[in-house]
């Protein structure tokens, strides 16, 4: 029979006080409660732990060594009270952060600066994934913390209904194009019209999204490149080789001097969220990481 652990700590209590009534009173319980539960610890013992007299409890010998457990027991549990309790007051402890390569380039490091200037007992330890597989971190307990994104609109983006979500910024979607691309002055510009264009698009969530904009605008893009890396994309919009659809955040963190920036109102915007568990928001070391990503302003262009 497996022991119960509060079985232990009452038996302590008991021994502690001197008597099982005493040890009632110290507990705010009736006595029969009490020597239930010590009944109950000498059963999965299957020893007997306590001799009573007139003048109150003995432990046995067995007694004793249940005695030693309980008071290492107890001391463990006042450790792990005053540890939380420092936590929270003092903001300690490590905090895992996952989010997608721009924001982590952009708006975290801001925030982390921030945040060891004002709360240097906390660790943030940063993982970087695409929104999907930053939420099944969240999921499964392997991050504390996501930042992630929604295309505004889409009924296809990431659901966070079920998450705590702390809002960052709204993210403008933008079309680049070489500076000396014909369509660069163009007024006013459609999607439409870059219909014969080549397209530079991403692994991630963004391509089905971009693609489906395409369809919507009467035309399948050609996508004659691939890659997520935003030097890359801008290095090949600028020699005229595609456009690209990308976030304001990207350009404020890399720029090319050799592209033009368009806005197209049918590209939309990104929703920038950072989210968790339900209730992790109440930890101090997290809910300073929420307040901390939260703070950062946007860059303008």
């Amino acid at each position: 029979m497996d022991i119960d652990p509060r079985h232990v700590l009452i038996f302590k209590q008991v021994v502690d006080a001197g008597s099982i009534s005493a040890g009632a009173r110290a507990l705010g319980w009736r006595q029969p409660s009490v020597t239930s539960h010590i009944q109950a610890l000498e059963h999965a013992l299957g020893t007997p732990l306590l001799l009573r007299r007139s003048t109150g409890v003995t432990p046995t010998e067995a007694g004793r060594s249940v005695l030693a457990h309980a008071q290492a027991i107890a001391s463990h549990l006042d450790a792990l009270q005053r540890e939380v309790k420092e936590q929270r007051l003092r903001h300690w402890g490590s905090v895992r952060l996952a989010g997608f390569a721009t924001t982590l380039s952009m708006r975290v490091p801001r925030a982390l600066a921030d945040l060891d200037e004002r709360f240097p007992g906390i660790d943030v330890l940063l993982t970087e994934n695409e929104p999907a597989a930053a939420l099944q971190l969240v999921d499964t307990g392997s991050v504390d913390v996501a930042i992630v994104y929604q295309h505004i609109g889409d009924p296809q983006s990431v659901d966070l209904s079920s998450y705590t979500q702390v809002p960052l910024a709204t993210d403008p979607v933008y079309l680049i194009l070489s500076s000396d691309h014909p369509l660069a002055q163009r007024e006013p510009l459609a999607l439409a019209d870059l219909a014969a264009e080549n397209w530079i698009i991403g692994y991630s969530s963004c391509r089905h999204h971009l693609i489906d904009l395409c369809h919507q605008a009467g035309f399948e893009p050609h996508i004659k490149h691939e890659t997520d890396d935003q030097l890359v994309i801008q290095e090949l919009v600028g020699y005229r080789l595609a456009v690209a659809a990308v976030t304001r955040s990207s350009l404020t963190t890399v720029r090319s001097p050799n592209i033009a920036i368009r806005t197209l109102p049918e590209l939309g915007e990104h929703q920038v969220t950072a989210v968790c568990l339900p209730g992790a928001e109440r930890v101090a070391s997290i809910r300073a990481l929420l307040d901390a990503l939260a703070a950062v302003p946007p860059r303008a262009l």
